[in-house]
């Protein structure tokens, strides 16, 4: 399915992001009654006798009982999460670090208590540092290299990586943000 052809579809009530659905899928669900449109996309689907614009974002009319889905942890998902910006300085791809124009690939996986010291790959122990923090903080916590966190690590609370926020339509971004 191509970016133009998936629709977000979020619950009823809560409007929590349920998954991405075909356009005609979506139409489908909005003719029937059981989704109303929320955000529409630019673009139209022409019939024979009608013009349909195309939604971005349903949501459902009625709330669905979904059981709790665990975010999966990942290196690549702890960048995502954290929108590639450092933990600790708070530079993000497109800023200046060290006299050069910082890039998602300038952005490491930090362990806030390191693994030397017991610290695991769980969303509360791991943020986006950049290289440089990364490198000061070495095998310590944050308050023996005297740096401090710009906010606290959470485990997101939906499994937004599935959806793929990343590849997704801006109108979609208000509706899957996790902090």
């Amino acid at each position: 399915m191509s970016v133009e052809g998936r629709v977000l579809l979020l619950n009823g009530s809560t409007w929590e992001p349920l998954c991405i659905v075909s356009v005609p899928r979506a139409i489908n669900l909005v003719i029937s009654g059981k989704a109303v449109v929320i955000e529409n996309s630019e673009r139209f689907l022409q019939s024979v006798r009608s013009r349909f614009q195309v939604p971005s974002v349903i949501a459902l009319r009625r709330f669905v009982n979904v059981p709790h889905r665990k975010a999966q942890w990942s290196r690549r998902a702890v960048l995502v999460r954290d929108k590639y910006i450092c933990i600790y300085c708070g530079v993000k791809p497109g800023d200046v670090l060290q006299g050069k124009i910082a890039s998602k690939q300038d952005m490491t996986i930090d362990h806030i208590v390191p693994r030397s010291r017991g610290g695991k790959d769980v969303w509360t122990n791991t943020a986006c540092a950049c290289y440089v923090c990364n490198r000061r903080k070495g095998g310590r916590l944050p308050g023996e290299a005297g740096m401090k966190l710009l906010w606290e690590p959470k485990r997101p609370r939906t499994n937004y990586l599935v959806i793929e926020i990343g590849n997704g339509p801006d109108t979609w971004k208000k509706y899957i943000e996790t902090t």
